[in-house]
């Protein structure tokens, strides 16, 4: 057992994290248990990936709700849901974030940012109902984990949608900028037209250049809030104009105001779950990286 299978352990989960041997380029991955099966009911909150839970818990497992949509099982959630919520009895989930491009290729098309909730037998057909079983027997994470890259990898490999390196490139200085950057200056970089770039990334990535670089900054604020950071400061250090504009963006992303996304679980174990993104730059005044998050 390889010391990243040990899992960390934060309010009642386990949480377990792949070795570097089965991380890949704009993949990640973190594995959930309940040390204390029971049901959960958590608002999930916009991130700036697509996200896949597999839901290894067998029939009486996770739930996931809409204002539009309710289903049960593993499920692949769009960048921008809009409300969202998770419940029942999950016992194990497998979470894999997606980087836009990764998700394109991986998932055989590009997710709509709003799209929500998507059941992932309806990306993956019978496919998925087989990568369940093999991922439920297996006999540690590090196994999943294993298996999930290979998955990925062969996935990525099969001559799925590529996205174009302008498109990409925008991406990335978007997530390095946390939003705040010009859509025109990002054009002239890569040596496209505005309109061009702007129809581009929507074919390829599912959302505008405009909303992308909105749910980054909204991301990044998001993050200060959970670290414990007042809504005053966080509006001021996300660029957004004040502390009310924050609370429009914080309700039209999530449907929550943001005290109520500043407590969410959603956001609280990101740095033990996702500890790269952490190390690579986000916001942790505050956060258990140093002190103890609350």
């Amino acid at each position: 057992m390889s010391s990243k299978d040990v899992p960390s352990t934060w309010s009642g989960v386990d949480i377990a994290v792949p070795t570097a041997s089965h991380r890949l380029p704009g993949v990640s991955m973190a594995g959930f248990r309940q040390v204390l099966p029971a049901p959960v009911d958590i608002a999930m909150v916009a991130h700036p990936s697509v996200t896949l839970l597999i839901d290894l818990s067998g029939d009486d497992g996770l739930v996931y709700e809409t204002g539009v949509r309710r289903g049960r099982g593993s499920v692949v959630i769009g960048m921008a849901p809009g409300e969202l919520r998770a419940s029942g009895r999950v016992g194990e989930c497998l979470q894999i974030r997606l980087e836009p491009a990764a998700a394109a290729a991986v998932l055989g098309s590009p997710v709509e940012a709003g799209a929500g909730a998507e059941p992932l037998a309806d990306l993956w057909g019978r496919d998925a109902g087989r990568v369940e079983e093999r991922l439920r027997t297996a006999g540690s994470w590090d196994e999943r984990f294993a298996m999930t890259a290979d998955l990925v990898r062969g996935r990525i490999g099969d001559g799925g949608p590529r996205v174009d390196p302008e498109v990409a490139y925008t991406w990335r200085r978007m997530v390095a900028g946390g939003g705040r950057v010009r859509i025109d200056g990002l054009a002239d970089e890569v040596g496209w037209s505005r309109k061009r770039l702007w129809a581009r990334f929507r074919a390829q990535l599912g959302l505008t250049p405009k909303r992308a670089a909105r749910l980054v900054r909204f991301d990044h604020a998001a993050h200060l809030l959970a670290a414990g950071l007042p809504p005053a400061g966080v509006a001021a250090e996300s660029g957004f104009v004040d502390q009310s504009h924050l609370h429009r963006e914080t309700k039209a992303f999530t449907g929550l105001t943001p005290a109520a996304v500043a407590a969410a679980p959603w956001l609280a174990i990101d740095d033990i779950a996702w500890p790269d993104l952490w190390r690579a730059g986000r916001p942790v005044a505050g956060t258990r990286a140093g002190s103890g998050r609350r």
